[in-house]
């Protein structure tokens, strides 16, 4: 149960990054649900293999080449997917960055206090 409202918070927070990005689009709720969900995927499979190949570069930049990485993940997501749309990388990048704000704010409702 929590996996689906997590799922369904992170389609909330791409539909509303869609809206508010000129160089993002996204067709509908049910696109931000798939391109939600394939973002899941890919950030479980194919973002290790990624981190692990480019492991000297990020230690080089201090962690600023995962912007690269994710940025790579948004534009996978768009060529996998019809109805999301991303123009550019920079684009990419910033909606990576923005994503993940907020997912952690959507995410940190989650949380329930422990005592």
């Amino acid at each position: 149960m929590n996996l689906i409202i997590r799922l369904l918070l992170n389609a909330i927070a791409v539909f509303v990054l869609a809206n508010i990005l000129n160089g993002v689009q996204v067709d509908g709720y049910v696109t931000a649900i798939v391109v939600a969900l394939v973002l899941s995927i890919l950030n479980l499979i194919v973002k290790p293999i990624l981190v692990i190949l480019t492991l000297p570069i990020t230690i080089v930049t201090l962690g600023l080449f995962m912007f690269v990485i994710n940025a790579c993940i948004i534009l996978l997501v768009d060529n996998f997917i019809d109805g999301f749309v991303v123009n550019t990388f920079w684009t990419a990048m910033l909606f990576s960055v923005l994503l993940c704000i907020l997912q952690s704010l959507l995410h940190s409702f989650l949380k329930q206090d422990k005592k």
